[in-house]
């Protein structure tokens, strides 16, 4: 049986092939762990991939998942995938509710009866999460508020950030009265001014969560699978030849799997139907 471990991950962006490019170089050349690179257009075809034998789908080891495919992995395989690691930037993410600034939206209650621009349906941080969130605060869509969802690039999980600038026109053209995405990409409209300067403000920010995960398929061996942990972690912020994938891929450390902030995204999706 060959040593090789097939890695699945969605090619979202262009930028996707020089990061698995320098990854696939890392583990081959320095960890010295065979790793081949499946490149999806999906998570959908990546979360069956990952769950195949290998008779009527091609067969991955190992998936980089979002956290809805991470999710979604683990409850059709009834548990028997298993998560191995994550960036340090999965943990605490958060969606954040933005509204015009000085206008009437100061606070939650002030969306009832206003119209939300809201991401694409798949993405856990623009979509699913504000959706739950929202309803925990006593506002349910279609019942107190109204929604103009941009579902772009769908089975992309929101990776690609096309719904979230949508959110962001819809609100600065007035549109919606407020919107939701998800917070690297509202520090990422302050770093780089995508927004007239005081144009928009943050409304409400949610409880954290978790984000990406490496997860690997029913059966997989742990002693390849532990190997494959090792070398991530391996890779260092401080190393001149790691640090342009790390930082191409939005981290600075890899670390074991921590799933304890998973929690509300599965109960978003267990009452809107994602499983």
């Amino acid at each position: 049986m060959s040593d090789t471990i097939w890695l699945g991950a969605v090619a979202y962006d262009p930028k996707v092939v020089t990061i698995w490019e320098g990854m696939r170089r890392y583990f081959y050349e320095e960890a010295k762990v065979p790793v081949e690179v499946m490149l999806f257009l999906s998570y959908e075809a990546q979360v069956e991939a990952l769950l195949s034998d290998g008779t009527n789908a091609p067969r991955i080891d190992i998936g980089w998942n979002t956290n809805l495919a991470y999710l979604q992995s683990m409850r059709w395989s009834g548990g028997k995938c298993r998560p191995i690691a994550m960036r340090d930037s999965d943990l605490g993410w958060e969606t954040k509710i933005l509204a015009p600034a000085g206008g009437a939206i100061k606070k939650l209650s002030d969306l009832r009866g206003k119209t939300i621009a809201i991401g694409s349906k798949d993405s856990g941080h623009a979509a699913i999460l504000p959706v739950y969130f929202l309803a925990k605060e006593g506002l349910v869509e279609g019942k107190d508020y109204k929604t103009i969802r941009f579902d772009t690039d769908v089975g992309k999980h929101g990776d690609t950030g096309t719904s979230e600038v949508d959110v962001l026109k819809a609100i600065l053209d007035g549109r919606a009265d407020a919107g939701t995405v998800g917070s690297p990409f509202w520090a990422g409209v302050r770093e780089k001014k995508l927004a007239p300067e005081g144009a928009v403000s943050e409304v409400w920010t949610s409880p954290g969560y978790s984000h990406c995960m490496f997860t690997a398929r029913p059966g997989f061996d742990k002693d390849r699978e532990k190997r494959f942990a090792e070398a991530l972690y391996g890779m260092k912020w401080e190393n001149p030849v790691h640090r342009p994938v790390l930082e191409a891929e939005g981290l600075k450390k890899w670390l074991p799997a921590q799933t304890d902030g998973y929690a509300s995204l599965e109960a978003a999706c267990e009452a809107q139907g994602h499983f």
